[in-house]
């Protein structure tokens, strides 16, 4: 992908810097660049062009503006690995606060029930491990989805597992997810993005404001 850059051109850019009138404590000719400069110069160049991708993939792919987007670029990261295969069954679980695992929120659920619809539109085999034994009906509805473990199936096929992460910082929010092999505890793929919201105060998003301050009327003595 990068290409290596001559001794040739190395000579060239250096004889370029002095008659610019950039000085070194010892004059380079054309017949005294040593390897180990081309070397190092080769090495600045990569690192450089490495960080234009770098610069280009968190402009392009890790950073969004909208949550939709955010989940989509979740999506599109986690399928571009070629070992994640389609056919396997997936389970997906609710993001959890980095800091605590087992502490989610809406936003954390609103993120993987969102990426149960993105990877199923794209050919996964998604597995709803929520589902009961049975339908069960009240006044209100029918229902089968559930999170009463006693309700549930016991064990689960080999499956892929999807787990993911967020941490709030100041106007945004960074998710970092990966797709686990049960059985053997392999990362098969992984995901970053961060969704710019903007505001100075998240807790609106998080439902996690502070009651508003009330005060006490009284009759006047």
């Amino acid at each position: 992908m990068f290409k290596t850059i001559s001794k040739v051109a190395v000579t060239a850019t250096l004889a370029a810097l002095m008659v610019t009138g950039c000085t070194y404590k010892k004059e380079i000719t054309s017949t005294s660049v040593s390897d180990d400069v081309v070397k190092e110069y080769n090495k600045v160049q990569t690192t450089k062009q490495h960080l234009e991708v770098a610069r280009d993939k968190q402009e392009h792919v890790t950073s969004q503006n909208t949550l939709e987007a955010t989940i989509a670029s979740l999506a599109t990261q986690m399928m571009q690995n070629k070992k994640m295969k389609t056919n396997k069954p997936v389970i997906i679980t609710s993001f959890v606060r980095l800091d605590q695992f087992k502490k989610t929120t809406e936003f954390g659920r609103i993120v993987s029930e969102s990426l149960i619809n993105e990877l199923s539109n794209r050919g996964f085999n998604i597995i709803e491990f929520r589902g009961q034994m049975a339908v069960s009906v009240n006044d209100q509805g029918e229902y089968f989805i559930t999170r009463k473990t006693q309700r549930l199936k016991g064990k689960i096929p080999n499956t892929y597992v999807v787990v993911g992460t967020y941490s709030r910082q100041y106007g945004k929010v960074m998710l970092n997810a990966r797709v686990i092999d049960n059985i053997t505890g392999k990362i098969i793929t992984s995901s970053r993005s961060t969704y710019n919201h903007g505001r100075m105060n998240d807790c609106i998003l998080f439902k996690d404001c502070r009651p508003a301050r009330t005060i006490n009327i009284v009759k006047e003595r």
